[in-house]
C-alpha cells in the first residue's frame, strides 16, 4: 500500500525527525502539513515551516506549511481544520514536537518543567484530540507517538526525573487512546530509536558532533513510520516500536545504511528495555 493521496499531519516538522518523515512520505505522493513554530531562520537551528515545505514538494509531496504552537489550543484547533479542509481529509497523525532538558530535580526550573509537559504531553493528547473526529472519516487511520516504550525502571527516572515524566506521558497517550479508538479502528502507536538519532537535539544539547558520528539518521525513523502506516489500522494498535525490530518484522536486513559514520561504534538511546535485543546485522 501506498501513501499516495493520504494526508498527515506531523508535529515538528520542520527539521529532524518530523521532516524526513514527511519526506519519506511524499515520495509516495502524500499530502503533508507541516505544522511547526519556526516561520523565520534560527540562529542555530537549520529549517523552517517554508524549506521543509518546499522539500516536501520537491520530493513529490504536497506541502501545508503551518505556523503551529502545540500549547495554543486554538492554534492545534486551527490547524488540523486547515489540514483537513485543504487536502479533504487527514489519514495520519504524528506527534513528533517535543522539549528536552536532561537535568537532575534541583536544577530543574519549573518554566522548564511546564514547558515539557505542556508540548511533550499535553500537546501530544491536544493534537490528538482535535484529529479525532478527522481521522474518524479515514480510511486507515493512524496516530503515532515518537516516544518509549513505558519501561517503568528507576534508571529512568532518576538522572532526569522531569523530562522522562513528560517523554513518557506520550507513552501513556498511546496505552489510552488505543484502548479508547480501538472501535473506531484508529490505530495508536509509538516509535522510537534504539540509536541516538543524527539530530539539532543530540549535537546542540546532548554530545555535540561525536555523538552525530555514533548516531543513526532520520532516515529509519521515517522509514518505520512509513511500514506502520502501510499496516490496517485495526490490526496494528497499541504497540510500542522500537525502530530496527520493527524493520526487522518488515523484512528489512540490512541496516547499515542508516549509520552516520560506518565505523563508529553505535551510540544506544534512552529508554530502550534491556529485554530488547536488536535485530541481527543491526549493529554490523
Amino acid at each position: 500500500m501506498s501513501l499516495r493521496g493520504k494526508t498527515l499531519f506531523i508535529t515538528g516538522a520542520s527539521r529532524g525527525i518530523g521532516l524526513a518523515i514527511g519526506l519519506r512520505a511524499a515520495r509516495d505522493g502524500a499530502n503533508v502539513a507541516i505544522a511547526a513554530k519556526t516561520d523565520t531562520p534560527h540562529p542555530k537551528l537549520e529549517g523552517t515551516i517554508h524549506t521543509a515545505a518546499a522539500a516536501i514538494e520537491a520530493a513529490g509531496g504536497r506541502a501545508l506549511p503551518l505556523i503551529v504552537d502545540v500549547r495554543d489550543e486554538d492554534s492545534v484547533a486551527a490547524a488540523i481544520d486547515r489540514t483537513a479542509s485543504t487536502f479533504g481529509g487527514l489519514d495520519i497523525v504524528v506527534n513528533n514536537a517535543s522539549a528536552i532538558s536532561l537535568t537532575r530535580t534541583p536544577q530543574t526550573e519549573m518554566k522548564r518543567f511546564d514547558l515539557m509537559h505542556a508540548i511533550n504531553t499535553r500537546g501530544t493528547y491536544m493534537v490528538s484530540k482535535y484529529a479525532i473526529p478527522h481521522l474518524e472519516k479515514a480510511e486507515n487511520p493512524h496516530i503515532l507517538m515518537l516516544s518509549p516504550p513505558l519501561d517503568m525502571a528507576e534508571k529512568w527516572f532518576a538522572p532526569h526525573l522531569a523530562y522522562t515524566m513528560a517523554k513518557f506521558g506520550m507513552s501513556l497517550c498511546v496505552l489510552g487512546l488505543a484502548g479508547e479508538l480501538r472501535r473506531q479502528g484508529i490505530a495508536v502507536n509509538a516509535l522510537w530509536p534504539r540509536t541516538t538519532i543524527a539530530t539539532a537535539a543530540v549535537k546542540n544539547l546532548l554530545g555535540g558532533e561525536a555523538l552525530m558520528q555514533a548516531s543513526r539518521t532520520p532516515d529509519i525513523i521515517a522509514d518505520a513510520a512509513h511500514a506502520l502506516f502501510r499496516l490496517p489500522a485495526r490490526e496494528t494498535t497499541g504497540r510500542f516500536l522500537i525502530d530496527d525490530s520493527f524493520l526487522a518484522e518488515q523484512g528489512v536486513t540490512d541496516f547499515t545504511k542508516y549509520r552516520v559514520t560506518p565505523d563508529v561504534p553505535l551510540a544506544p538511546d534512552f529508554f530502550v528495555p534491556e529485554a530488547s535485543s536488536p535485530p541481527p546485522g543491526a549493529f554490523a
